[in-house]
């Protein structure tokens, strides 16, 4: 099954909630396995359940709401901070999101989303708002981000941004290129430029 993310299109989870750690995305107890499978499930567990227990959903998280969907997280500024656990990325991937929007990331899990095929979008503060608001008004508007031209847009609202990625991750992303894929792909210049010394 191929990795590679140019264009998404899809509705949007809003968790409109700043400072989001690692711990809340995935808390601690959760960190034994090894592979990255099975932890969507324990994705911000304590937020999502009472006492701990899957059969007792709090209603009033925006995950157990029925209206919220789709391959989009969308979250306040500042997600990701707190400790380096890549298991943040691969719980919120497993969990079925391929793109993760906010105004800023903390920079390890920004890597870790990179390194892990979750695409960590960047936008303004001002666009992160107008997106809050337009979910909440309708969760069933679509965002969509295409990789290749760099752009996160609602076409319905006509709202449109630019956003970074490095070109090593975008040739990564748009090929479905881990580190050891990437260099396998230059095989040929890497055996050229031996060859040349």
């Amino acid at each position: 099954m191929s990795k590679a993310i140019n264009e998404v299109k899809s509705t949007v989870v809003p968790v409109d909630i700043e400072n989001v750690d690692t711990d809340q995305i995935i808390p601690a107890r959760f960190l034994k396995a090894t592979s990255r499978d099975g932890f969507g499930k324990n994705l911000f567990r304590d937020w999502r359940y009472h006492n701990d227990d899957e059969s007792q959903p709090k209603a009033d998280f925006v995950m157990n709401d029925p209206k919220f969907s789709g391959k989009f997280l969308v979250a306040g500024k500042n997600f990701g901070c707190g400790s380096s656990r890549e298991h943040a990325a691969w719980a919120i991937k497993d969990a079925g999101f391929d793109v993760v929007v906010s105004s800023f990331f903390a920079d390890i899990f920004k890597n870790n989303s990179l390194n892990n095929f979750l695409l960590p979008v960047t936008v303004s503060e001002e666009f992160l708002s107008k997106l809050f608001a337009a979910v909440k008004e309708n969760p069933a508007i679509e965002v969509q981000v295409s990789v290749q031209d760099q752009v996160i847009e609602v076409p319905a609202l006509g709202l449109k941004e630019q956003f970074d990625i490095n070109a090593y991750k975008k040739t990564c992303f748009l090929n479905g290129y881990d580190d050891i894929d990437y260099l396998l792909s230059i095989k040929p210049e890497i055996e050229a430029f031996e060859q040349s010394r």
